[in-house]
Parts: C-alpha cells; structure tokens; sequence
C-alpha cells in the first residue's frame, strides 16, 4: 500500500476512519476520496480501548498521516462504543451493509460470521439494512466454535479448512457449544474417521446454523459472506451447498465491516437504529 509522504488541507478534508472493535480483533480502515488508504488489526485483548487506540495509529502510520488529518472516525462493533477519540458509533449490521454494498453493489443478503457471533442481514440497494437476525447465543455458529474444533483436530484452522475439502463422507455433528463439540470430534477420532472427513463435518454443522439464521431473514442474491471465517474455504463450501446458492466473498473480508464504518463516516451517518433479531439454539433447530 502505497504510504503518503504529505498532504494538502484539502485532501485532508477527504480522509475518514472506520473502526471495528470486536470481541476478538480490532480492525481500521482509513479512506481517501473513498479509496482505502491504509489498514491495520491487532488483537482486541482485555483492553479493547487500548487496543483500538494501538490499532488506530498503527493504520495512521501507514497512511503517513497524523490524527488531526482524519475528518471523522467512526466506530462500530461490540465494544465500538467504549473509543472515545471516536466522532460517532454505528450498529454492526449497518456497518456491515454499507460496507458490503460500496464493495458488491448486486449484493442483498450479507452472512458476517466473526469470533463470537454470526449474522444475517437483508439489505436494499442503497446499503440499508432491510432485515437483521444474530446467532450470539448458539456458539456453534462462530469463530470461537471453529477454533475450538481445530483444537481438537490437533490442525491448525487453515489446515483444516483445506483438507475439508477433500472429504470423502457427509457425517452428522450435533454438538452446539465448544465443549460438546470437543467431545463428540474426540469420538470420531476414536472411530477411526479421518480428519477430512471430521473437518467436513465441522464446517457442515456450523454451516446448518449460519444457514439456518440466514433463512429468517430471506436469503436473495447476491449473498456475500464477510467476517474472519469468511476466509476458512473449507465453511464457505459447506455454506454454499447448505443454502443451494453462490456466495461472494469479497478480498479482506475481515475489514469490511471497519469499512463500513468508514463509508458511514463520509456520510455523516452514526447511531443508526437497527432492530436485530436475536436468534436462540432452537429457534434454528426448528427452522423459526
């Protein structure tokens, strides 16, 4: 990426920040005339203020900019409300559809699925959200869940994303929380299963529920998948044949949301109201 060496007032007056604290990871976006200039994640940690602020320079830096260059910086995610150099918060679902829309404007379903909640939002044309549903309380539709069951594959989560790809059976996983899951991959491993054919089965289960959350609220093309799991190849196949239909995944999917964020700054658009459907574990398993 290529860094500034100086900048002009007025091109000053064009530059706007976005920032997604999540549970997990603190992602920036810094843009320029409505280009990214710069980006940078670190950890979210104990401290997410300080890791947002760390995150936050670390994006200036590479953009070879100070802070007072910046015209608005706006925050999203969980913890988006807690930065106070921040000039506005907007909701994560809103984040997530104006980022999308600026990146695939045929896109109308968004599925983000990050470290501890999955998501799915309907969206217009223009970027709005239309309809919102969020898993948070069934684990097995995260991150965390995926990570868990690297774990206990003894793989790390690339590499069993990849060797899911060449499994050779469909084998059915009940488990809905890390600890379950843990158990019952243990056991396949005990029946002599392969690890492909565990990691299919991982992605699969997982894929059911996102799914499934993705079903309430009207899946329509083009459905883009954003979010740190968008990047495991091996969910993304399983989600594709869960919900019959081809998923877009844009470059950097992790970022989309920061960008989003910084999308709404540029429009002056914070504290968008947005009603999220939250989604319990058996209103997926009935289908609701």
């Amino acid at each position: 990426m290529t860094n500034l060496v100086a900048i002009s007032r007025k091109e000053a007056k064009v530059i706007f920040a976005g920032i997604d604290v999540g549970g997990k990871n603190v992602h920036a976006v810094i843009t320029r005339n409505g280009d990214i200039l710069a980006r940078a994640e670190a950890p979210s940690g104990i401290n997410k203020r300080e890791a947002a602020e760390q995150v936050y320079d670390e994006a200036l830096k590479e953009a070879g900019i100070k802070r007072e260059d910046v015209t608005r910086v706006v925050a999203t995610g969980s913890s988006g409300q807690l930065l106070k150099f921040a000039d506005g918060y907007v909701p994560d679902a809103a984040a997530d559809a104006r980022g999308v829309i600026k990146l695939v404007p045929s896109a109308r379903t968004v599925i983000d699925v990050g470290g501890e909640e999955g998501r799915a939002i309907k969206i217009s044309p223009e970027g709005k959200v239309l309809d919102f549903a969020i898993n948070e309380r069934c684990a097995a539709g995260t991150g965390t869940f995926v990570d868990a069951m690297a774990r206990a594959l003894e793989v790390p989560v690339e590499e069993m994303a990849r060797i899911s790809l060449t499994a050779t059976k469909s084998i059915p996983m009940n488990a809905q929380c890390a600890v379950f899951g843990e158990s019952e991959v243990v056991s396949l491993i005990h029946q002599k299963t392969t690890k492909q054919d565990i990691a299919r089965a991982v992605h699969d289960a997982i894929a059911g529920r996102v799914g499934s959350v993705a079903r309430i609220v009207g899946l329509e093309s083009d459905v883009v998948m954003i979010g740190g799991v968008a990047k495991n190849v091996g969910f993304v196949d399983s989600l594709k044949r869960d919900i019959g239909m081809d998923v877009t995944v844009p470059a950097d999917p992790e970022y989309v949301s920061a960008l989003g964020a910084a999308v709404a700054a540029t429009a002056g658009v914070t504290d968008e109201k947005v009603e999220a459907k939250v989604v319990e574990k058996e209103d997926i398993e009935e289908g609701k």
